[in-house]
């Protein structure tokens, strides 16, 4: 049980420092508050003209000139949007591997080197254990940047206050929780879950922490509205300076027009609300059993008035404002006029000071460990002086025993003795030559295993090549671009096959390059080729996307300005449906060695049959042969690739009910009638086939430099952040085309040349003009001639026997269309 001393609980946020101080009477286990303060900032931290360090060590400063330290604990709190937290599911997992399991999942989740961080875990479920392994174990891992640590920590050591404990603001809101909210007896470790989840709202200044849990499961959110955006809203409507709109936004029922103000409000609150309403319902997604039965709402923000009902109207759920803290005792404090008006910012500190009693089930922290083993040092050093003297002291003796022992040898007690002695020495000798041959051996072998090793070594950079791929292609990640049902507004590209080749010189490669694919190289691919050994990597694919509003996302243009532009990005933001948006995950692409990549062939778009309720339904009307109907289907095999072989395609697949016809339409049975009807749903829709090419040399990550070496000479020659490179990179005004994925959208100057020059879409379109005042485009080229022969795309070998269909929303297709012309038998 914890030492019965005060810990204090500090919460320095953008409004001021609140300090509680806790006692825990062991023997009534009972929680004490003891003392309190509360010291406003003279500026809100946020403001422009507001300088945070001096504002923070002025108060803090006020602090400790009103309280004594000496012998308490320290425990503060870093707000949780500078912090990562994670709540991952383990799989089956020995209890003493759980720590390498984490370790491992940490490495995986952080987006920063473990040694830039600080992080910690900690178990917060198990569903059962069994033969030694937890089942349904569920870890919380909570990390932050070390340099922002000790921007928190740093006030306080400059004023030679020990901090015993620093905790994010969301697992102090936790402890509070439950401890004064769910009842769990202090030091339970593992508390029965509340049979509903509560959601706390803990409004800030500038933010909102949004907490949901039943005492065993968390989860949290940050969001970005605080207290300063309705002051915000009051200053822009009523045209009122930031100290009048807080004054007014705190006093609006006492205002001469109450309602004038709360109609200044109202966009904020809807805001509000709607923030609210998108974490309840991506919560019930992850979480369907779940179910929230109360809001709970602190901050000093909650004051506002108004805020509660219209919660309540709009959520249909009872909210309730926290007036008192039912849990802890100490009337002095309680009932202290200043920490009663105060009373809603005081649930982080009281969160913290639990913790640091250590009466809580969160035992996590992000103090800098080094910072603990000093500590701990210290603390032992006395016993350790002690303990040297007290070994001293023996040796003394012991020496002095021997010292009157060695007086009294004789020489003649040792003739027999001496002989063995140089025997030993001799056998030590050799043993000690057979060592060094055996471990010569050793190394040898060693070295053996490390070469014969090598090889597996090398194939992890591989698989980053494959996934920086994958993550280039568009896709829909919106619930409205999911739910798009005509298949040439998806975003969707299909790769059928990916094969690499190994050149001592990729410049060999450069020079087989055509003028037309230089064109769509980056502007400083365009200067110098690449050099050295390396790997070339070409990807054939197909598509079916034209949006007739936009030029820019037809046929080829399309590859363009999707995967091609985002081949040529320094990093990405990965794209995922499954969260509706970005992963958070940034994927290295050009800073991982990927270079040159340009569109080297791309056959004349040709017309396919596509039915909404599918080719088999189209079929069955109209009394045709099942072996007529097909779909336009994934690739049936790989056309060889990277080493090893690569089978199937990337990327978004086939679209279901599509048909191709290339070898001609198989014959309908005889005097079968045809339904009108059953045509109506066919549309015929373009479908591209292109060819990409790109180089690859492999490069270490402690050798990727963290920004692109290209973009930082070009903002130091235009002297500002977002100046434009010429040549159309990236630099310019960026689009988002449908699936999220980063466009470029228009020519910046000096840049690659018009839509129509640099990528050939259907004969007759003409080129766009050139961005000014670069070069002017050239006139479209038309399809290219030639194209690649059906024969030779993956997935069209063959007769064209039925393929099994991709995966599309709405399930596996079977059957599949001819895959294009026949290939050689």
């Amino acid at each position: 049980m914890p030492e019965n001393r005060g810990v204090w609980g500090i919460d320095i946020g953008l409004a001021g420092l609140k300090a509680i101080r806790l006692v825990y009477a062991e023997g009534a286990k009972q929680v004490l508050a003891t003392a309190f303060d509360f010291v406003p900032h003279p500026k809100i931290l946020s403001q422009p003209d507001a300088n945070p360090e001096e504002l923070i060590g002025q108060a803090l400063d006020t602090f400790l000139s009103r309280n004594k330290l000496q012998g308490d604990g320290v425990a503060i709190g870093v707000p949780g949007q500078t912090a990562l937290a994670r709540f991952i599911q383990l799989p089956p997992v020995e209890s003493s591997k759980v720590s390498e399991i984490v370790k491992y999942e940490a490495k995986q989740q952080i987006p920063f080197a473990l040694e830039e961080v600080i992080w910690d875990y900690q178990p917060l479920s198990v569903g059962m254990e069994e033969s030694g392994f937890m089942l349904d174990a569920e870890v919380g891992l909570f990390a932050m940047k070390r340099d922002q640590v000790q921007q928190h920590l740093a006030p306080f050591l400059k004023r030679k206050v020990e901090v015993d404990l620093i905790q994010i603001g969301p697992l102090a809101l936790y402890n509070y929780l439950c401890h004064d909210r769910f009842g769990q007896a202090p030091g339970e470790k593992n508390p029965d879950a509340q049979e509903d989840y509560t959601l706390l709202l803990d409004m800030g200044a500038d933010n909102t922490t949004l907490l949901v849990s039943n005492g065993k499961k968390i989860w949290n959110r940050n969001v970005p509205l605080g207290g300063n955006h309705f002051t915000r809203a009051l200053t822009k409507e009523m045209k009122l300076t930031f100290a009048k709109a807080e004054h007014l936004k705190c006093n609006a029922t006492k205002s001469p027009d109450p309602k004038a103000v709360f109609q200044a409000l109202r966009p904020v609150f809807n805001d509000y609300v709607a923030e609210i309403q998108r974490s309840i319902g991506f919560f019930a997604s992850v979480n369907r059993d779940a179910k929230i039965a109360r809001i709970v709402g602190v901050g000093n923000g909650f004051k506002l008035a108004g805020l509660q009902k219209f919660l309540q109207q709009n959520l249909q759920m009872d909210v309730e404002r926290v007036d008192s803290f039912q849990a802890v005792s100490g009337d002095a404090v309680l009932n202290a006029p200043l920490f009663q008006e105060n009373l809603l910012s005081f649930a982080v500190p009281y969160g913290l000071a639990l913790q640091g009693l250590q009466i809580t089930r969160v035992h996590t922290s992000l103090l800098p460990p080094e910072i603990r083993t000093a500590r701990m040092i210290r603390r032992k050093k006395p016993w350790a002086v002690a303990t040297a003297a007290l070994l001293l002291f023996s040796l003394a003796l012991s020496t002095i025993g021997y010292a009157r022992v060695w007086n009294n040898v004789s020489k003649e007690k040792w003739v027999t003795a001496e002989p063995k002695a140089d025997g030993v020495i001799k056998n030590k000798q050799a043993m000690k030559s057979d060592y060094d041959s055996a471990k010569t051996k050793n190394a040898t072998s060693r070295k053996d295993l490390e070469d014969l090793m090598a090889f597996s070594q090398q194939r992890t950079p591989w698989l980053e090549v494959l996934k920086a791929i994958n993550a280039c292609l568009p896709r829909d990640v919106t619930e409205e671009q999911l739910a798009e049902e005509d298949p040439t507004r998806r975003n969707r590209i299909r790769i059928l096959s990916i094969t690499a080749k190994e050149y001592p010189d990729l410049g060999e490669w450069y020079k087989t390059l055509k003028d037309d694919g230089k064109l769509k190289l980056r502007e400083d691919d365009k200067k110098d080729g690449p050099k050295g050994a390396g790997w070339v990597f070409t990807l054939q694919g197909r598509h079916f996307h034209n949006d007739e509003q936009n030029f820019e996302m037809q046929h080829v243009n399309y590859v363009y300005n999707t995967l091609l532009n985002n081949l040529k990005q320094w990093e990405i933001d990965e794209q995922s449906a499954n969260v509706r948006g970005s992963t958070g995950v940034i994927v290295p692409v050009r800073k991982m060695g990927i270079t040159h990549p340009t569109i080297v062939d791309s056959r004349p778009v040709v017309k396919v049959k596509y039915y909404k309720n599918g080719p088999a339904a189209a079929a069955m009307n109209r009394g045709a042969d099942a072996a007529d109907v097909g779909g336009l289907a994934g690739s049936g095999r790989s056309a060889g690739g990277i080493p090893g072989g690569m089978p199937g395609g990337m990327g978004a697949g086939g679209m279901p009910g599509m048909q191709r016809r290339t070898g001609g339409p198989k014959k309908a049975k005889k005097n079968a009638p045809v339904d009108p009807a059953s045509m109506e749903d066919m549309m015929p829709i373009p479908l591209t086939d292109f060819t990409i090419q790109f180089a690859w040399q492999e490069k270490p990550e402690s050798k990727r430099p963290a920004q692109d070496p290209y973009m930082e000479e070009i903002r130091k020659k235009a002297g500002t952040q977002q100046g434009t490179p010429p040549g159309g990179q990236p630099g310019g005004q960026s689009g988002t085309p449908p699936g999220g994925m980063p466009m470029t959208q228009g020519n910046p100057p000096g840049g690659i040349p018009g839509a129509g020059a640099n990528l050939p879409p259907n004969a007759g379109q003409p080129g766009a003009p050139g961005g000014a005042p670069g070069n002017p485009g050239v006139p479209g080229a038309g399809s290219q001639p030639g194209g690649v022969p059906g024969g030779n795309v993956p997935g069209a070998n063959g007769p064209g026997g039925n393929v099994p269909g991709a995966n599309v929303p709405g399930g596996n297709v079977p059957g599949g269309a001819p895959g294009g012309a026949p290939g050689p038998k």
